[in-house]
C-alpha cells in the first residue's frame, strides 16, 4: 500500500480510571488503565467516531506503525487509513487493548496495588460485558456520546454485538464479522484443550509464573498451535502446505517432517514469545461465557430486542470455527425484531482468518457500508 494510504507513524496513549469497575463475576477492580490509539480527527459534533474491537490476540495497535519499529504494522492496517475501507479522512477511529490484556492495559502482568506484586492468577476473570463497560469509560473520556459504528471480527464481533445491547443509545451501527452469538460445544472444547496445555506446563506455577521468573512457554506454544489449526480452512492448509516435506524425505523421527509441522511450530514459538499465558486463559474463558441469550432462556431474539442499531453481519464460506450458520442466527434474531440488517456471506478460502486478509469482495462490502454511514 502506498504511503498516502497509511495513517503513518502512531503512538499509543494511556488513560487511568480511578472509579471502581464492577465485574460480571461479582469481583471489582478498584481502578484500571487502558492503552489505546486513535486515527483521524474527531469532528466538532463528535459524531464520526468508530470503535475497533480486537479478537483474542489483537491489541490497540490497529493501523500505522511506530517510529522506532516501522515493520510493526497495525493488525488491521489493510482496512484502516485514508482512502481505505475504514477511511480516516471521514472517521475518527479508536483501537483499545482490552482490560486484562497484555499490551499495556491493566491485566495479569500489572502490579496489584494490594500486594505490590504482579496480579498473576489473582487478576479477576473479565467478560465481553466487562470489556464493553470499560470501553464506555474510554468513550466518556474522549467525549464520545455515541459511536457512529463499533466494528470487530471474531471475539471483536461479539463486543460489537454486546455494545448494541448494553448501550443501545450509544451505538448507531454494529458491524459483526466472522462471529457468533455464542460458542458451540466444539469451540469450548478447543478452548479447554488450549487452557489445559498452559495449566499443565510445569512452569505455570498456578498462574504465578512471573514470581518464579519463568514463562509457561511450552504450554502457550501448544495452545497457539491448537488454536491456529482452527483459524485456517482445510483447503487453505492443503494449498499452502499439502504434504510437502521439510527436507524432501522422511526422517523417521518425531522432529519436523512436514511443512505444516514447521509452520505450526513457528507460529507457536512466535506467539509464546510475546503473549501472556494468564491473558490467554482469561480471554478464552470470556469467549466461552459470552451468550446474550443466557438470561432469556436461550431465546436470542428476545435477547436482541434491546438493540436499536443498524447492523452489518458478515461471514466467510470456509470459516468452520464461526460458520456462516452462526452469523445467520444473529441475522434471524435481528430481523425478528424488525431491525435494519445487511448480511453478506463471502466466498473466501482462508477460513476464520479471512476477516484479517485482503479479500476484494470483503473490503468492498465494508467500504460500501461505511460510506453510507452519515456523520
Amino acid at each position: 500500500m502506498s504511503p498516502e494510504n497509511s495513517v503513518g507513524v502512531v503512538a499509543p496513549r494511556r488513560v487511568c480510571f480511578i472509579e471502581p469497575l464492577q465485574l460480571t463475576s461479582g469481583a471489582a477492580l478498584p481502578g484500571f488503565e487502558l492503552v489505546f490509539e486513535t486515527y483521524g480527527m474527531l469532528n466538532a459534533q463528535c459524531s464520526n467516531a468508530v470503535l475497533v474491537c480486537h479478537a483474542l490476540s489483537g491489541s490497540h495497535h490497529v493501523a500505522g506503525h511506530y517510529a522506532d519499529d516501522p515493520e510493526n504494522l497495525g493488525w488491521w492496517d489493510n482496512l484502516v487509513g485514508p482512502g481505505k475501507a475504514l477511511d480516516t479522512r471521514k472517521f475518527f477511529v479508536v483501537g483499545v487493548n482490552n482490560l486484562g490484556g497484555c499490551y499495556g492495559s491493566t491485566g495479569p502482568l500489572s502490579i496489584n496495588p494490594e500486594t505490590a506484586k504482579r496480579y498473576g492468577a489473582d487478576f479477576p476473570l473479565v467478560t465481553v460485558e466487562d470489556w464493553v463497560a470499560a470501553q464506555a469509560r474510554l468513550a466518556d473520556h474522549l467525549g464520545i456520546v455515541t459511536w457512529a459504528a463499533v466494528i470487530g471480527g471474531s471475539l471483536g464481533g461479539m463486543q460489537a454485538l454486546e455494545w448494541s445491547l448494553q448501550f443501545p443509545e450509544r451505538i448507531r451501527h454494529a458491524m459483526v464479522i466472522a462471529s457468533a452469538p455464542k460458542l458451540s460445544a466444539q469451540n469450548i472444547a478447543f478452548n479447554e484443550v488450549a487452557r489445559q496445555a498452559i495449566i499443565s506446563d510445569p512452569d505455570f506455577h498456578g498462574g504465578y509464573y512471573a514470581d518464579h521468573g519463568v514463562v509457561p512457554t511450552s504450554g502457550l506454544r501448544l495452545a497457539r498451535m491448537v488454536g491456529h489449526i482452527t483459524y485456517l480452512s482445510d483447503s487453505q492448509m492443503g494449498e499452502k502446505f499439502g504434504r510437502r516435506l521439510r527436507h524432501g524425505e522422511h526422517k523417521f523421527s518425531y522432529d519436523v517432517d512436514f511443512e505444516i509441522e514447521s509452520y505450526l511450530r513457528y507460529q507457536g514459538n512466535k506467539f509464546a514469545s510475546f503473549f501472556d499465558a494468564n491473558t490467554y486463559l482469561m480471554t478464552t474463558k470470556a469467549l466461552d461465557y459470552f451468550d446474550p441469550a443466557y438470561h432469556f432462556d436461550g431465546n436470542l431474539a428476545a435477547a436482541l430486542a434491546r438493540a436499536k442499531a443498524s447492523f452489518l453481519v458478515a461471514s466467510f464460506s470456509t470459516d468452520w470455527r464461526f460458520s456462516p450458520a452462526r452469523s445467520r442466527e444473529i441475522v434471524f434474531a435481528l430481523l425478528h425484531n424488525r431491525l435494519r440488517v445487511v448480511y453478506a456471506e463471502i466466498d473466501c478460502g482462508a477460513g476464520h482468518d479471512s476477516f484479517l486478509l485482503d479479500d476484494e469482495h470483503y473490503h468492498a462490502l465494508l467500504r460500501a457500508y461505511l460510506e453510507n454511514i452519515a456523520v
